[in-house]
């Protein structure tokens, strides 16, 4: 199982941080596209309780089936081991996980693009997310590379945020008084069959 160790950042003007991120020499490697995720969870809830989760997520035609388990270390990384693989049928899948008790728990939506410096090592990478609480930006790699990048890109550690979207989602939701449901993009109704 490979370490996943990230932070997260806010950006409140991201077209100075994406200026920045090119300035640096990292380039997007991916469009900006459309993601659509669930957690899946038993209905006693024992995976959040153990602190892991299981996700399927969609991403235009690719989908990934992703297990996290509890976070090794409290403090300003977030850092957790993950196993994540592509699914070639991300609908059948998340039927086979309700066939295994599981339930979808929490959906969330966002738009990411995926930014990487060319030489840099596989798992160096910025993510730019758009989600409906906030934008932020995803560094993932080795702490010290996270350092540097954070105080390049103008941001100090007591900036970085180690929440998942899950629990920023819930203190987004406490801090403007609603109730919280699924973090998802509010639509028209011309899109709602978008699911």
């Amino acid at each position: 199982m490979r370490p996943e160790i990230e932070i997260k950042l806010a950006v409140y003007d991201p077209r100075a941080i994406r200026r920045r991120l090119a300035e640096l020499g990292f380039r997007r490697i991916s469009r900006r596209r459309f993601e659509r995720n669930l957690l899946y969870d038993f209905p006693d809830r024992r995976l959040r309780k153990a602190g892991s989760l299981v996700r399927l997520r969609f991403a235009g035609s690719r989908s990934l089936l992703t297990f996290k388990g509890r976070q090794v270390h409290q403090g300003r990384f977030k850092e957790r081991p993950e196993i994540e693989s592509g699914v070639s049928d991300g609908l059948e899948t998340g039927r086979v996980l309700e066939a295994l008790g599981l339930r979808a728990a929490f959906r969330y939506e966002k738009y990411r693009a995926l930014y990487r410096k060319p030489g840099d090592r596989a798992h160096n990478e910025v993510t730019f997310d758009e989600t409906p609480i906030g934008t932020y930006i995803e560094l993932e790699g080795p702490r010290r590379w996270i350092d540097r990048l954070a105080r390049a890109l103008g941001y100090s550690p007591g900036d970085y945020i180690s929440a998942s979207y899950g629990r920023l989602y819930l203190e987004w939701c406490q801090s403007n008084g609603r109730e919280p449901s699924d973090m998802v993009f509010e639509r028209s109704p011309k899109s709602s069959s978008d699911k």
